[in-house]
């Protein structure tokens, strides 16, 4: 996929846990917040793009964190997918809100608030016009949410794995500790690896990677580039197969 030929039937959106809270907020979820992401989701929506959800769980638990203070790492990263059934359910209630039929696949068995997770019912209902989002991980220990994104968007067929971020897109330096930091405007997965540049995990991305899904990496800080993410806007950085 090069800068200039993005064109989505299927999308999988990537949102952090910290991304549903407002900074400085003792709240975890902020129903603003939520409710501006669903209004941008629903404006793509309304185009006829097919959009599952992957959410994080930040912004409740870090599993990672919770192990270097001692806890099991498996029993940690459980409790971290708890987190992002939470989450899933926030945003699902915000999008129903504005009118959009969703459905939340959990990845874990918990069939009072969500479906189990089935590759081909998920699929059917994208191809039916529901936004799907993806709970719980990937429902094992040791993979992130960034690992959960780039397996469902295998799964599902998806075009690119759009990543909000608190950042404009990829750069070959941390930009808030270096001012001569350039943005990239595509980049290569082999680069990212070789350079260490903070996307994704490795394993996120060699996933990625071996199945030919690009990354999109875009601010969400600013208002309405969810919608120009999902509906193929020139906007942040891809990263692909392409050097």
């Amino acid at each position: 996929m090069s800068e200039h030929n993005r064109s989505f039937k299927r999308v999988v959106l990537k949102l952090s846990g910290e991304a549903l809270r407002e900074v400085g907020s003792q709240d975890n979820i902020s129903p603003e917040i939520v409710g501006r992401i669903a209004l941008e989701i629903k404006a793509a929506h309304a185009s006829g793009i097919e959009i599952a959800i992957v959410v994080g769980g930040g912004n409740f638990w870090r599993g990672a964190s919770a192990s270097a203070r001692g806890m099991d790492r498996a029993t940690a990263d459980y409790v971290g997918m708890m987190a992002t059934v939470m989450n899933a359910l926030a945003v699902q209630s915000a999008l129903e809100v504005e009118g959009v039929p969703c459905v939340v696949q959990s990845a874990i068995e918990m069939k009072n608030v969500a479906e189990p997770f089935i590759r081909r019912k998920a699929s059917r209902h994208l191809s039916d016009g529901r936004v799907v989002i993806f709970a719980a991980g990937t429902g094992s220990p040791f993979f992130s949410t960034d690992t959960t994104s780039a397996l469902r968007a295998s799964e599902m067929g998806a075009c690119a794995i759009l990543k909000a971020t608190m950042v404009d897109g990829v750069y070959n330096a941390d930009p808030k500790k270096d001012p001569d930091a350039v943005r990239y405007e595509q980049v290569s997965f082999r680069r990212c690896l070789s350079d260490q540049l903070a996307v994704m995990d490795s394993t996120a991305f060699s996933l990625c990677m071996d199945n030919n899904v690009p990354i999109i990496v875009f601010d969400l800080n600013e208002h309405g580039n969810i919608t120009k993410a999902i509906e193929g806007e020139e906007i942040g950085t891809i990263v692909c197969n392409e050097d």
